[in-house]
């Protein structure tokens, strides 16, 4: 637990990718298999479920610090996180304990879910009495549901890679799946993980990686394109799809069974029951990468998004739901055949292959649930940007430009080929700062989470109506200078969020949009953030909810 815990330190307190690195392979260098699986589940993004109520964690700490809670509240606003609070707050621990991390997490930390309020106060205070303010930090983290680490997933796999002696590809392939809370992390996967390869080699003509036979392949991901595209040569050297809003997923079927899984790592199978049922009409050892739609069957286009979205929230399908937001897989690229790993074939050679596997397929229905993504062809650039001008038309994003001769990679890299995303420029909107939360992490103490509001001129009165929220965009200083405005502004609180007096405007990008009546603007949009200051501007001039419904209507249009 102290390992981990001063590693966690060593993370947060760094913006170095070099530091970040070598603390991550200094730890898994020394590191217990056990403590290492855990360490790498976590790192990796996976996401502890709240063990106690953050209620109650407040009011335990506030006790044992013998604080008011007035006092309390005004430490937790001036740090801002609530884990921080109470490593400040409590006494000098007493005692010091030796436990590996996997026990404080299996022994401790797992067995406090559902426990009566006395056991949870008595567990606890004994257990901050062993730990230091960086342990109390991380356990404090860990068991309220709010742990998260400025690092990303792929300088884990670079520094496991370094450790084990295996190329990073290898790693980040075995890694897949890896934060599925269904399966344990123990010293047993650990050490597959970083295992020799000649020690995890498949058999000959397998693709498996690892031996878990459910396990897609790690994701190639696109990289946003900045040049003119005449940049890259001759479009025929290129292959050109519609960027499509949906789920990026693969469909598994190996040794006659099927998964599905999102490119989060999400094991998606039973939420959607029909895109799974695809397996029936495919042969055994295949691996199709793709985008899950809502599409309704036969018809010729997708569906928003926003109708997929019930598929995700619910915890039970009903048929209702089933009926009113059917999905469907878009096709893409065919990773494994006939059990047979084609990554390392080019892209149109796989293509030829994905669309002749399509052809096969037999019934109208498995037709209809599995379509291969069109090409678009153009004689030029200037021909293809025509068409990519069409695109909030068609409801898509832009266009995917795939080298025709790339290999399938590992994540976002240009070492196997490139592909680019050439989307068309976001919706923007001028708009009101009205609330403010802090950050987390080192953005703590800053307030850096916003809401953004826009005018309602309804019945000739003009009021602000919040329709999105943002935290992206500005720079630090930037962030800094706000941060000034809203703690000089503030007129009322609410919980952690500050409502302000509206004095700035911002300009505020979103990819998609659609009608809303769960919002009181009537609308939702799609990862907004702010693209700009605007200085220049008075809350008077910004922009007016008719606007934003106008991007509805003229997509409708």
């Amino acid at each position: 637990m102290k390992r981990f815990a001063a590693l966690y330190t060593a993370l947060d307190a760094t913006t170095s990718t070099h530091d970040k690195l070598a603390a991550l392979t200094s730890y898994f260098s020394v590191a217990e298999p056990e403590d290492a699986a855990w360490a790498a589940y976590f790192l990796a993004g996976g996401k502890p479920r709240q063990l106690v109520p953050t209620r109650l964690l407040s009011e335990i700490a506030r006790e044992r610090a013998g604080l008011p809670e007035w006092l309390f509240e005004e430490s937790y606003h001036a740090v801002g996180d609530l884990a921080e609070t109470i490593a400040h707050i409590l006494p000098p621990a007493q005692r010091s304990s030796e436990l590996g991390l996997t026990q404080w997490i299996e022994q401790r930390m797992l067995t406090l879910r559902g426990l009566p309020p006395d056991e949870l106060r008595t567990r606890l205070l004994d257990y901050w009495d062993e730990l230091d303010w960086s342990g109390r930090f991380l356990l404090t983290k860990l068991i309220g549901g709010g742990f998260r680490v400025g690092v990303a997933r792929q300088l884990v796999v670079r520094a496991l890679a370094e450790v084990a002696g295996v190329d990073h590809k290898r790693i980040a392939q075995r890694m897949v799946g890896w934060t599925d809370s269904q399966q344990k992390p123990d010293a047993a996967r650990y050490l597959r993980l970083i295992a020799p390869l000649n020690d995890d080699a498949a058999q000959p003509g397998e693709s498996r990686h690892d031996s878990d036979l459910g396990l897609p392949y790690p994701f190639f991901l696109a990289h946003p394109l900045q040049a003119e595209p005449d940049t890259l040569g001759d479009p025929a050297h290129w292959l050109i799809e519609w960027k499509w809003d949906g789920i990026r997923a693969q469909l598994v079927k190996r040794g006659g069974r099927v998964w599905l899984w999102s490119r989060g790592e999400d094991l998606i199978t039973e939420r959607f029951p029909e895109v799974a049922a695809l397996g029936d009409a495919l042969p055994d050892g295949c691996v199709i990468d793709g985008e899950i739609l809502a599409w309704e069957p036969g018809a010729a286009a997708p569906l928003p998004f926003a109708r997929l979205q019930p598929r995700i929230a619910r915890k039970t399908l009903t048929r209702k739901i089933l009926a009113d937001s059917p999905a469907a897989l878009l096709a893409y690229d065919l990773l494994e055949a006939d059990g047979h790993d084609l990554r390392m074939t080019p892209l149109a050679d796989r293509r030829t292959r994905l669309e002749a596997l399509a052809g096969a397929i037999d019934g109208t229905l498995a037709r209809g649930l599995l379509r291969v993504s069109p090409r678009v062809a153009g004689a030029d650039w200037p021909a293809l940007a025509a068409l990519r001008d069409e695109s909030r038309a068609r409801g898509v994003e832009g266009l995917m430009l795939k080298e025709c001769a790339s290999m399938y990679g590992v994540g976002r890299t240009k070492a196997s080929g490139t592909w680019w995303k050439w989307k068309i420029e976001p919706y923007a909107v001028d708009a009101v700062l009205v609330y403010a939360q802090r950050g987390h992490g080192r953005r703590a103490s800053l307030y850096t989470d916003f809401t953004f509001a826009v005018w309602d001129e309804a019945d000739g009165v003009r009021t602000l109506v919040p329709f999105a929220k943002a935290y992206s965009g500005l720079t630090d200083e930037e962030m800094r200078r706000v941060d000034a405005v809203v703690r000089k502004t503030t007129v009322d609180k609410f919980g952690p969020v500050r409502s302000v007096t509206p004095t700035l405007v911002f300009e505020i990008g979103f990819e998609g949009i659609q009608a809303s009546p769960r919002h009181k603007s009537g609308v939702a949009v799609r990862f907004p953030r702010m693209l700009r200051w605007r200085t220049d501007k008075r809350i008077e001039d910004a922009d007016t909810l008719a606007m934003l419904k106008g991007f509805i209507d003229d997509r409708a249009g």
